[in-house]
C-alpha cells in the first residue's frame, strides 16, 4: 500500500469510520480538527482534549494545548525527515 502522507509519526490503520467519529465529536473539537495540521484521529483529539481539560478545566487552554502538542509533533517530524535545516526542527 502506497502513502501520500511523509512522516516519521506512528500511523494506525483505522477499524472505526472516521466521519461518524468526527461527527460525535463536540463543536470545538470539530473545529480545532478541522484546521489541525497533522492528520489526527477523531478519538486521539478526544482523549488529548479530554486529558488537557481535566489538568486545566478550561476550554479554551485546553484547545491552546492541543496546538502546544501539534506544534511539538510537527516539530519532531520535521527534524526526522528534513533534518535541522528546517526551521520548525528547532522547536522543542
Amino acid at each position: 500500500m502506497t502513502r501520500n502522507l511523509a512522516t516519521g509519526l506512528k500511523m494506525k490503520r483505522r477499524d472505526k469510520d472516521p466521519m461518524r467519529e468526527f461527527d460525535r465529536l463536540p463543536e470545538e473539537l470539530r473545529l480545532w480538527l478541522a484546521t489541525a495540521i497533522l492528520p489526527w484521529r477523531p478519538g486521539s483529539v478526544q482523549r488529548t482534549f479530554d486529558k488537557a481539560l481535566a489538568r486545566t478545566r478550561d476550554k479554551t487552554s485546553a484547545l491552546r494545548e492541543l496546538d502546544r502538542i501539534e506544534t511539538r509533533l510537527v516539530a519532531k517530524d520535521a527534524l526526522k525527515i528534513w533534518g535541522n535545516s528546517h526551521p520548525s526542527g528547532k522547536i522543542k
